[in-house]
């Protein structure tokens, strides 16, 4: 694999550069940073970005180019990531783009690929994901979400929970199962397309540590739901899950994130505690063994976007990618609240909250956020115990 870049592909690195100075500066940046806005309420300067996305066609890249992808090379990709990454430019909710997208234009009628994909590109409507159930989390197949045909109608009745976004969103694909009968519990599940704006539909929020309000359980009692929403074949919704987990799972590892991060803890040791942790052999190897892990775990994922270019699909490397990114990003966040050091103390709620000033360095309190929040990113996506399992039957043979 050559890690060098050719004269066309920095002539490219340079144009993406200038597309984000002009469409996402520095002033934007100082305002519009990933934990600036609630999920749904976008800023003017966040508007703007994706409207300048979609005018240059840049909006969904991963996508095939029928579908109004870029049909870019893996490493046009990798330069896309790294530097929208480092600008911290807003990222189109990976419901939608990255997750439920694929799906449509591989198992989706020609109709549903009409009316929903056009939307998701041009950032018009919010999705989310209904999966998980109460009795139901890292077992997905025991869901008991049902949905009883009636005529041209689904009647749906169930629960989910953990259900990211789902207090903003226009939109759920939701599991649900439509024969109670099978012999495997992954028999008899289906893929549908729920409006959130249909009566039967209750959202109660859960609020995680900090008071952070992003995930809800959602009720579903008698919701109608048109057969034309189905995805594929009624009883064939898991294999479609399944297609969609891989590429959710690949997105949730954040690689390119944890290196923005993890360039920010070095600067942190260099600043506070008077640069202590600069000269404290201890944890410099913690820093330096995060490092070294993130860059092998670069190469992993550079293997699996090759392998997606060429047509294949992740497989089990995203259990792999999304163990170790997970892991990694919950390191450099506790590593963070270390060099913080008193300012890495948990906040009276009304600052967490952001009702007032911050206290200590920049950065401190998203570094907090963050932290609190991540404790979830290795149990989200499936859990890391079910990632080792897919890889020990994938790839060991167990």
């Amino acid at each position: 694999m050559n890690l060098g870049l050719d004269d066309a592909e920095r002539a490219f690195q340079i144009d993406v550069r200038e597309f984000i100075d002009a469409h996402w500066p520095e002033g934007a940046r100082e305002v519009g940073g990933a934990m600036a806005h609630p999920p749904g309420r976008r800023s003017v300067a966040e508007q703007h970005w994706y409207d300048a996305l979609c005018a240059r066609g840049w909006s969904v890249p991963n996508w095939p180019v029928a579908h109004g992808g870029t049909g870019w090379t893996p490493t046009q990709h990798y330069i896309w990531d790294r530097e929208t990454t480092r600008a911290e430019c807003p990222v189109m909710s990976a419901f939608g783009a990255r997750m439920l997208a694929p799906v449509i234009y591989a198992w989706g009628s020609t109709a549903q690929q009409a009316k929903f994909l056009p939307p998701i590109r041009e950032a018009r409507v919010q999705w989310c994901q209904g999966y998980s159930e109460p009795g139901a989390g890292s077992d997905l197949a025991s869901l008991r979400t049902r949905a009883v045909r009636d005529g041209d109608h689904y009647v749906v009745n169930g629960a989910k929970t953990w259900t990211t976004e789902a207090h903003v969103a226009d939109w759920m694909f939701c599991l649900v199962r439509t024969n109670t009968t099978t012999e495997r519990r992954q028999q008899g599940i289906s893929f549908l397309l729920i409006d959130m704006a249909s009566p039967g539909i209750e959202v109660h929020p859960i609020l995680l540590l900090g008071d952070q309000h992003s995930v809800n359980s959602v009720t579903l009692t008698d919701v109608r739901v048109p057969v034309a929403n189905l995805i594929g074949e009624e009883n064939h919704g898991w294999t479609y899950a399944k297609g969609l987990l891989t590429h959710e799972r690949t997105g949730i590892a954040g690689i390119a994130t944890s290196q923005v991060r993890l360039g920010k803890l070095k600067q942190m040791a260099a600043c506070e505690q008077d640069g202590a942790l600069a000269e404290d052999a201890v944890f410099q190897r913690k820093l330096q063994e995060v490092e070294i892990e993130l860059m092998a775990l670069e190469m992993t994922e550079l293997r699996t976007l090759a392998t997606v270019q060429e047509g294949g699909a992740p497989g089990p490397e995203s259990s792999i990618l999304k163990i170790k990114g997970t892991e990694l990003r919950q390191r450099i966040a506790d590593l963070q609240i270390e060099a913080l050091g008193y300012y890495g103390l948990p906040y009276p709620d009304d600052l967490l909250l952001g009702n007032e000033g911050p206290v200590g360095p920049d950065g401190a309190l998203d570094s907090l956020r963050r932290m609190l929040y991540g404790r979830a990113a290795s149990i989200l996506g499936g859990s890391n115990e079910i990632q080792k399992n897919i890889i020990a039957k994938a790839v060991l043979g167990f």
